[in-house]
């Protein structure tokens, strides 16, 4: 895929901390439902082009998290700005600077897969004249070009996933969201989809954020990692100074149980797929 003209750039007016530009900064950032309070005062800073990711055990707050950087839900509290734009103040311009794939199924099983992108370019505004040759880049991105004519009802799981992050980065979003972008899929596939996002971020220098419950997942593809409980980050930074930091053969399963008293639990066609992310959701 070609990455002339493509690649993000951190807009101009993007905040700073210590000189450096964030892609996303939050400070206090706090969702309340009732007596609830799903995230609590939630600070992270994520630099342009990293991979972040965001674990902890379901109802920690990290699907609350990215609702609100998505501009989903509006915080109870605190501040956040994303691509350099507040969410609450700026939420149009930040929905035009992101990309998200969230858990439940989001492509069309009954289109093929070049109709699921032709409709998410209108979506996203892109001309006419250009929609042909993005949506045939995003397919030989995701290695789909062969499929792009058959009905997404016919995909495996993994095949279904990589139409998804096709989806959502055809506008070119300089931050791309992946709530669980791997549940439910087998080993392969799961592989498949960490390399589309390593690349993701070679060529495009898009940032990535992600929540995942797969250690190995965060060990592989990310820079930074939050992990969050009870709504709160209970420790941040990269996967190697986690494991220092509980003992010096500590996993990231062990940092996993460390910070979050949690346990780790975990997959197809696209059936499998759909049930397997309604669950998820509702679980949060």
């Amino acid at each position: 895929m070609s990455t002339s003209n493509t690649a993000v750039t951190s807009p101009a007016d993007a905040t700073s901390l210590g000189g450096e530009a964030f892609a996303i900064e939050t400070f206090g950032l706090t969702r309340r439902f009732g007596d609830l309070i799903a995230a609590n005062h939630v600070t992270l800073h994520v630099p342009y082009g990293a991979i972040f990711g965001l674990l902890g055990p379901n109802g920690a707050g990290k699907t609350t998290t990215i609702k609100m950087l998505t501009t989903m839900l509006e915080p109870s509290e605190g501040t956040a700005s994303v691509a350099g734009f507040d969410i609450v103040k700026a939420p149009a311009k930040v929905r035009r600077m992101i990309g998200y794939v969230p858990q439940m199924l989001s492509a069309d099983g009954g289109l093929t897969g070049w109709e699921n992108l032709d409709l998410s370019a209108k979506l996203y505004g892109i001309r006419r004249a250009e929609r042909k040759r993005r949506i045939e880049d995003a397919l030989h991105f995701m290695g789909l070009t062969e499929f792009g004519r058959k009905l997404v009802k016919t995909y495996s799981g993994g095949m279904i996933r990589r139409l998804e992050i096709a989806q959502a980065m055809l506008h070119r979003p300089a931050v791309l969201f992946l709530d669980e972008p791997t549940i439910g899929l087998d080993p392969v596939a799961r592989r498949s989809v960490w390399e589309r996002l390593l690349e993701l971020r070679q060529n495009f220098q898009m940032t990535v954020l992600i929540t995942t419950h797969g250690m190995d997942e965060a060990d592989e593809l990310c820079d930074h990692l939050a992990i969050m409980h009870l709504g709160k980050v209970a420790a941040i930074g990269t996967p190697a100074d986690l494991k220092a930091n509980v003992g010096p053969d500590a996993t990231l399963d062990d940092v996993f149980v460390h910070f979050s008293g949690g346990i780790i639990q975990e997959e197809g066609n696209y059936r499998d797929v759909r049930a397997t992310r309604r669950t998820a959701s509702r679980l949060g």
